[in-house]
């Protein structure tokens, strides 16, 4: 057995998000959101499931950072419901919505947890949405006002911000696919919101800069590794378009100041161009402290004409997949995390969500989840090789700390290390946990 040993500063954390734990929707003087909207239109979630209750961790707080704090975390990762804080989105800001995250980060502070505060994780107002959402650049200078509230509000409290969770999903799988909220299936609309979200994420890292807030700031992109199929250059290209969706497209203005030209011009193919106005790439390109990255999975694919936006197709290999149906490919883990420092450099890197689904149910008590370990450790050695290889990893967050709401499938799908009885509410460690708290506990795991 080979030891899988980490460095000694490893941070190590778990995550979560507000519309998919909270509830109390319709408490706290707390605003509708779009996700809100979305979940309660049929046909759109999962047995007409939606996030009302969720785990009830509004009111749920102290027992769930109980258990954080038993788990040995360094950094908790959650997000602010932007309508908590302002209900229509702008205008009037609701102390309640504020008084209920203090109580929830000074009880972090005192267990010794870190908090980490993602801004954006996807339950836009709706009032908003109703003007045009984020297509509409209203709502970049409403978010610049709402993150300066939190900035101010929690300076000396929240040293790590990230500004937007998975800004893929919010503009193309939302807008484009159309499975997410708002649902809309339009690529010229989603395109033109992916620039709009980074020119939002710009805006608000020069006005955490210009508040000279104590503390760090990044965002977090969602990733995926496409394996060519063969060495021929059309499997490579067409691999390269699915993983640069995902990656440069939303890196590359970051870090470079440009978008990819490979994937503009395959846009333009489509139909489709950016609407860029003066002063956008100067705006997005602001100097980062520190990078999130969500990787879950990948496949080997090889190109096929027509196939999708992108012309490509999944080669089914029959690899292991999770109860969601998504391939275990640990591989991938490496290779995305290897692309991103030989195309950037060595931006410090915190893994913001990592995990897998499985469906297990307790048994006299006890969850065994077998098939999360085992994720687990692949993926943690894939992120060990990354580290070995130069990468420069500060820390990983695993995602979840609990069982909650999974977006369209409703509460199908499990990602948590701990269990949620969605009739009783009641929370059980699942054998996971118990092997993530040891694997923290020593920095290090056999494999």
């Amino acid at each position: 057995m080979a030891i899988i040993q980490f460095p000694k500063d490893m941070k190590w954390g778990t995550a979560t998000a507000s519309y998919q734990i909270e509830g109390a929707t319709n408490e706290g003087g707390r605003g509708v959101s779009i996700w809100d909207t979305f979940a309660k239109t049929p046909g759109n979630v999962i047995n007409g499931d939606n996030g009302d209750v969720a785990c009830d961790s509004y009111h749920r707080y102290e027992e769930d950072v109980e258990m954080m704090k038993e788990l040995g975390i360094d950094v908790y990762r959650f997000s602010v419901a932007w309508p908590r804080i302002f209900p229509n989105g702008t205008g009037e800001i609701n102390q309640e919505g504020l008084d209920y995250y203090h109580r929830l980060v000074d009880k972090l502070l005192e267990a010794g947890i870190e908090p980490m505060c993602t801004l954006y994780h996807w339950d836009l107002p709706q009032a908003l949405q109703d003007k045009g959402g984020w297509n509409n650049r209203e709502t970049i200078d409403a978010f610049v006002n709402y993150a300066e509230v939190m900035f101010k509000e929690f300076s000396g409290k929240i040293k790590q911000w990230l500004t937007l969770n998975e800004p893929w999903c919010i503009s193309f799988l939302s807008n484009f696919i159309g499975v997410h909220a708002p649902g809309n299936q339009d690529l010229q609309l989603a395109t033109q919101i992916s620039h709009h979200l980074l020119v939002a994420h710009g805006k608000t890292v020069k006005k955490f800069r210009e508040l000279g807030i104590d503390g760090q700031i990044g965002f977090a992109p969602n990733t995926t590794w496409l394996e060519p199929y063969s060495n021929r250059q059309e499997d490579i290209d067409a691999c390269n378009r699915e993983i640069g969706w995902y990656i440069e497209w939303f890196m590359d203005p970051v870090f470079k100041g440009t978008y990819p030209q490979f994937l503009v011009d395959w846009f333009k193919k489509k139909g489709v161009e950016l609407d860029i106005q003066e002063g956008d790439m100067e705006t997005i390109n602001q100097p980062v402290d520190f990078l999130g990255i969500n990787y879950y999975t990948g496949h080997i694919a090889r190109y096929k004409e027509n196939e999708g936006l992108l012309d490509w197709e999944m080669v089914e290999m029959n690899y292991e997949r999770t109860d969601i149906g998504w391939p275990i490919f640990p591989e991938g883990f490496y290779n995305v995390l290897m692309r991103i420092k030989d195309s950037y450099g060595d931006i410090p890197i915190y893994i913001t969500e990592n995990g897998s689904c499985y469906n297990d149910e307790p048994e006299n008590g006890r969850v065994k989840d077998a098939g999360r370990i085992n994720y687990l450790q692949q993926h943690l050695t894939a992120l060990s090789r990354a580290i070995s290889s130069g990468v420069n990893v500060k820390g990983y967050i695993t995602w979840s700390l609990m069982d909650n709401f999974e977006w369209a499938e409703g509460y199908t799908m499990r990602f948590g290390i701990v269990h949620v009885n969605y009739r009783t509410l009641e929370r059980t460690k699942k054998d996971s946990y118990y092997w993530f708290k040891q694997t923290i506990d020593n920095n290090w795991f056999e494999n």
